[in-house]
C-alpha cells in the first residue's frame, strides 16, 4: 500500500535536494578536461628541455591541475627550427586547445600567426613589444602575456662580468643574431656601457657554422679579445659550437645561459629559464579559472643566476676574484 508524504518530509526532501544538487554539479564541473598545447623551443634532449616540461607539470599539479584527471597536455618541442616550430604550432591549434604555452621569439610568433583569440602564455620572450605580442608591458591587451627572458638592462651585465674575470680584455665580440629585433637592442646595451669600462665592442653575426668560425678567427687575431654571446633564439641553435671557438681561439666568453657555463663556457649570467616554466603555470592557472591574458601584466624574472668555471678559468690563465666567486650560485671546479 502506497505511503502519502506529508508536508514537512516533502519540504525535507527538497532541501536536501538543493543542498546536493549544486555540490554534485560543481565536483563534476571540477572534472572537466581542459586542454594545453605546449610549444618548447628547445629538443627534448637539451640541457634544460626536459626539466622545463617538468617543472612545468609540477607547478600546474600544485594548482590542482592533473593529467589524466582534469587536464591533458600536448607537447611539441620545435628545436630552435623555425619551419618546425610553424609546423608544430598548426599542430597544437588545429587541437583547440583551451590554452597554449610557448617558450620563445619564434614560438610565440608562430602561435600567433595563427591565433589571436586562444589564450597564449610565454616563458622567454626577449622583447613581446616590440615583436608585436602585446600592446605594452603593463597592458599587453591581446590574448599573450606571461614572462621576458630578461630586462635589457642587465645583458650589460655580462660586460661587467667580463672585464671583472677578465680585466685584460680591451676588445669584445658580441655574439648576435642580426636579425632579430632582441640581438640588435642587446648590442646596443653592451655599446652603450663599453666606455665607461675601457673596452670597444664590436657586433658577430652568427650564422652558418662556417661563417660563424670565420668571423670569430678573424676576430680573435687581435690580442686581448673576448666574447658575449646573447640571448637569442640563432645564437642559441650553436652552443656546442660557439663554446669550441672559445675554447680554440682563448677567448674568455661570458654567456647568458647557464648551462653554457656548465658546459665549457667561462662564465654564465641569466635566467632560471626552469623557473619561467614555473612561473608560467601560475599564469594558465589563472587564465583556465576565468582571467584574460590582456589583463595579466608581462613580467620579468627575479630569479638570475652566475655560474662560474673555475677549470676553464685555470685553462686560460685566469684568477678568478674572490668577490665573484662569493657572489657566484654555482662554482665548477
Amino acid at each position: 500500500m502506497a505511503r502519502s508524504i506529508g508536508r514537512r518530509e516533502l519540504i525535507a526532501a527538497m532541501s536536501g535536494a538543493s543542498l546536493t544538487w549544486p555540490l554534485t554539479a560543481h565536483a563534476q564541473q571540477s572534472q572537466e578536461m581542459r586542454r594545453i598545447g605546449v610549444l618548447v623551443q628547445v629538443t627534448p634532449d637539451s640541457p634544460e628541455g626536459q626539466p622545463r616540461l617538468v617543472a612545468f607539470r609540477q607547478a600546474m599539479e600544485r594548482f590542482g591541475w592533473s593529467e589524466g584527471r582534469n587536464v591533458q597536455i600536448e607537447v611539441r618541442w620545435g628545436a630552435d627550427d623555425p619551419d618546425l616550430e610553424r609546423r608544430y604550432a598548426e599542430e597544437l591549434v588545429v587541437l583547440r586547445p583551451d590554452i597554449l604555452v610557448a617558450g620563445g621569439t619564434e614560438s610565440v610568433a608562430a602561435l600567433q600567426h595563427l591565433t589571436r583569440t586562444t589564450p597564449i602564455v610565454f616563458a622567454g620572450v626577449t622583447d613581446p613589444v616590440g615583436a608585436g605580442f602585446v600592446s605594452s608591458l603593463a597592458h599587453p591587451d591581446g590574448n599573450a602575456t606571461g614572462f621576458m627572458l630578461f630586462e635589457y638592462s642587465l645583458i650589460g651585465k655580462l660586460l661587467e662580468l667580463l672585464k671583472q674575470i677578465a680585466p685584460h680584455v680591451t676588445h669584445v665580440g658580441v655574439l648576435r643574431d642580426p636579425a632579430n629585433p632582441s640581438g640588435v637592442a642587446q648590442y646596443g646595451v653592451i655599446q652603450g656601457m663599453a666606455q665607461s669600462l675601457g673596452v670597444e665592442v664590436r657586433p658577430i653575426n652568427v650564422g652558418e657554422p662556417a661563417e660563424t668560425e670565420r668571423l670569430i678567427a678573424a676576430f680573435a687575431a687581435a690580442a686581448n679579445g673576448g666574447l658575449i654571446v646573447t640571448g637569442s633564439a640563432e645564437v642559441s641553435r650553436r652552443p656546442d659550437l660557439i663554446r669550441a671557438l672559445a675554447a680554440k681561439y682563448e677567448l674568455p666568453a661570458a654567456y647568458t645561459f647557464r648551462y653554457d657555463a656548465r658546459n665549457g663556457g667561462l662564465i654564465s649570467y641569466g635566467p632560471d629559464r626552469v623557473d619561467l616554466y614555473r612561473l608560467a603555470a601560475g599564469y594558465v592557472d589563472r587564465i583556465l579559472r576565468g582571467e584574460k591574458p590582456g589583463d595579466l601584466p608581462v613580467q620579468t624574472p627575479s630569479n638570475y643566476e652566475l655560474v662560474i668555471n673555475l677549470r676553464v678559468a685555470k685553462a686560460l690563465g685566469l684568477t678568478v676574484p674572490p668577490t665573484l666567486l662569493a657572489r657566484a650560485n654555482e662554482v665548477i671546479e
